[in-house]
């Protein structure tokens, strides 16, 4: 695998911002899609857990219904995509099982050599009461939900992350409620509108000496 030029990674870091304003015209190609998708699929989690689900809103009079519960903002129906981050709303005894079945299903590599992680991941989720565990994962989807956007910004698509939503309603629109997930936030992706005041304004980030330490 060739590295990316280290030029290009600092234009598309300083390219992005949180898209105000998309083209509801403009469309993602299918292969950038893809690519999305499997960005966040591929994204990181603690002990590989992946505690989340992400769902895809493509339903225009859905997309409406959720702007409702979004303060009326328009990313949500201009933007070409939009995704759902859903953490797990318990993680549990089952989901480690499930996990260390896969795992060694995945790996070809029989369940006993996994004892030792079994009883470790165990050891954890029992040490959180239930609240806990889902701000553990709720905690997670943001490495999806930040693996996502730097993808896009290499893909020259524009995204816009969202905590300007009511979950709970969320969760009721979407049928989440029984389903043992629950929203943690919302990305839209498109690209941005011409006349979208805040592309050409200046990214206003801290120096580095004031947020980077080295010990």
């Amino acid at each position: 695998m060739t590295p990316a030029d280290i030029d290009t990674v600092r234009s598309a870091l300083g390219w992005r911002y949180a898209t105000k304003k998309f083209d509801p015209q403009l469309r993602i190609p299918a292969a950038h899609w893809q690519t999305l998708l499997d960005s966040l699929r591929l994204a990181p989690s603690s002990f590989g857990l992946q505690p989340w689900k992400f769902i895809v809103i493509d339903d225009p009079a859905l997309r409406q219904t959720l702007r409702e519960h979004s303060w009326n903002q328009p990313q949500i129906t201009d933007a070409d995509r939009m995704v759902v981050l859903t953490a797990r709303s318990d993680l549990n005894q089952g989901e480690i099982d499930h996990w260390i079945d896969f795992l060694a299903d995945s790996q070809g590599t029989p369940r006993d050599a996994f004892d030792g992680l079994h009883k470790l991941l165990s050891g954890f989720v029992a040490g959180m009461d239930r609240h806990r565990r889902h701000d553990w994962s709720v905690r997670q989807t943001y490495l999806a939900l930040g693996q996502l956007m730097t993808t896009a910004a290499m893909l020259g698509i524009d995204t816009c992350p969202l905590e300007g939503i009511d979950p709970d309603a969320y969760d009721d629109v979407l049928g989440l409620t029984e389903s043992g997930f629950a929203t943690a936030a919302v990305c839209t992706l498109g690209y941005r509108a011409s006349d979208d005041k805040y592309a050409a304004a200046p990214k206003v980030r801290y120096p580095a000496e004031q947020v980077i330490e080295t010990r």
